[in-house]
């Protein structure tokens, strides 16, 4: 049976949300793929990412097809011209398939009066296709980053900013984290071997697992038992600095959706964990995924800059704070990062960041560890923000991580590796 939607007109009304209404790709798309075929699902998720991915590219290309660009009312097919362009680019969908179905999204984006424009521009494109990526090459364009952001990663990381923005602009790689209460790590890879699933270990992480080529979790042996979670290898990071114990009292902060939550109950099952965050939907995930793990944790809604309000006068043996950051560390997986935070973001950030270290710090027990963690690289959020704090508070030691002229340890994006992430780890004297 033909389908009755038309995914491009699909695709281009989610990019429209995120880029005119400034929504999340990880909230929208979910809503549109509710209502489409299982197979359809994977190539709308395919044409947004993509598109948002390259979308410097895609405008600039429409700007040298298009004396006026479209507005208003007809913006969504200024972005329905970038998916005809992005298919035509990198996609092996036919030309001529590709072609048709983005000229019948104007139709079915109630704007038939501007098929023949559509066609038109992407035609055009078509047979300028070399001579167009020829000039982009002189082009900043080229680099698929909002000039602020390239700027920026450029001062930070002279030598390094190339290979940052390329590992930015990749598909990231899937990395698994082995459930230990259930298997060995070795166990485990075996496991997917037999199952035909080609992948290797990470030699920094001991529970992680990078796949060769992305599956779907269905083809995970014991996946719904909980034998293992998808989590960047940089996310599991955090837990390794964290060295949780069976017995502690434990605060994982910002904890949603509970990937490093549902951890430190695999890495110490008989500790009392507390998780909290401000986002009660996302609050819902940490509650899934503890249920499909099958561990128990205690979930509260709070700011973390009032804990007064969510945990009264309690203290812990430890703290996991996973601040809220400008996530440039995470761009691989969220494209969309690039276009929705702004340059003044980040100082607003730093001060978010520094209210709730300084608000948290005190339920700390003496003797206790604090993680702070943050899936940014730059370092007003990183390495400059725990420096500050150290010298505010002489109860604060740095250990394991950096030393005191530069505190924390800080990952950029690789292509074979993890995440863009940053971790210090405190000791309360």
């Amino acid at each position: 049976m033909k389908s009755t939607y038309n995914l491009r007109s699909i695709a281009a009304k989610v990019i429209a949300q995120v880029l005119d209404q400034g929504q999340s790709l990880s909230n929208v798309l979910p809503i549109y793929q509710r209502d489409i075929s299982e197979k359809d699902r994977s190539l709308l998720q395919e044409l947004c990412f993509g598109v948002l991915r390259a979308l410097p590219q895609l405008e600039w290309c429409i700007q040298q097809l298009m004396a006026k660009p479209l507005t208003g009312k007809q913006r969504v097919l200024h972005y329905l011209l970038m998916i005809g362009i992005y298919q035509l680019l990198y996609t092996r969908i036919p030309p001529h398939a590709a072609l048709a179905e983005t000229v019948n999204g104007a139709t079915a984006l109630k704007r038939p009066q501007l098929k023949g424009l559509i066609n038109g521009v992407l035609r055009q494109f078509q047979r300028q296709q070399e001579e167009l990526l020829q000039r982009l090459e002189n082009n900043d364009a080229r680099y698929l980053h909002p000039k602020w952001l390239l700027n920026r990663i450029k001062t930070v990381y002279p030598a390094d900013w190339k290979n940052i923005v390329e590992a930015n602009n990749q598909h990231p790689p899937m990395w698994l984290r082995v459930n230990r209460l259930h298997h060995q790590r070795n166990e485990y890879l075996s496991l997917l071997q037999q199952n035909g699933i080609e992948a290797s270990q990470s030699a920094d992480y001991p529970d992680a697992i990078r796949l060769m080529v992305p599956c779907a979790v269905t083809n995970l042996p014991g996946f719904n038992q909980g034998w293992v979670t998808i989590q960047d290898a940089s996310a599991q990071g955090c837990i390794h600095w964290l060295a949780p114990e069976d017995g502690e009292s434990i605060l994982d902060l910002c904890a949603a959706p509970g990937g490093k939550t549902t951890h430190i109950l695999e890495a110490a099952p008989k500790s009392h964990v507390l998780a909290v965050d401000i986002d009660e939907q996302r609050l819902a995930r940490v509650k899934e995924n503890l249920q499909r793990l099958q561990l128990n944790a205690e979930l509260k809604q709070g700011d973390g800059r009032t804990p007064a309000v969510w945990c009264g006068d309690r203290t812990f043996d430890r703290i996991l704070l996973d601040a809220p950051c400008s996530a440039t560390g995470v761009i691989r997986r969220h494209p969309d990062i690039k276009w929705l935070r702004r340059d003044s973001d980040i100082a607003e950030l730093t001060i978010l960041q520094q209210e709730i270290l300084e608000a948290i710090w005190p339920r700390l027990k003496p003797g206790g560890t604090l993680v702070y963690a943050t899936c940014s690289i730059l370092p007003e959020e990183n390495h400059m923000q725990i420096s500050a704090f150290l010298g505010r508070h002489p109860d604060a030691d740095l250990v394991d991580t950096g030393d005191h002229d530069h505190p924390g340890i800080q990952k950029l994006p690789s292509l074979e590796g993890g995440d863009g992430f940053f971790y210090a780890k405190l000791v309360k004297r």
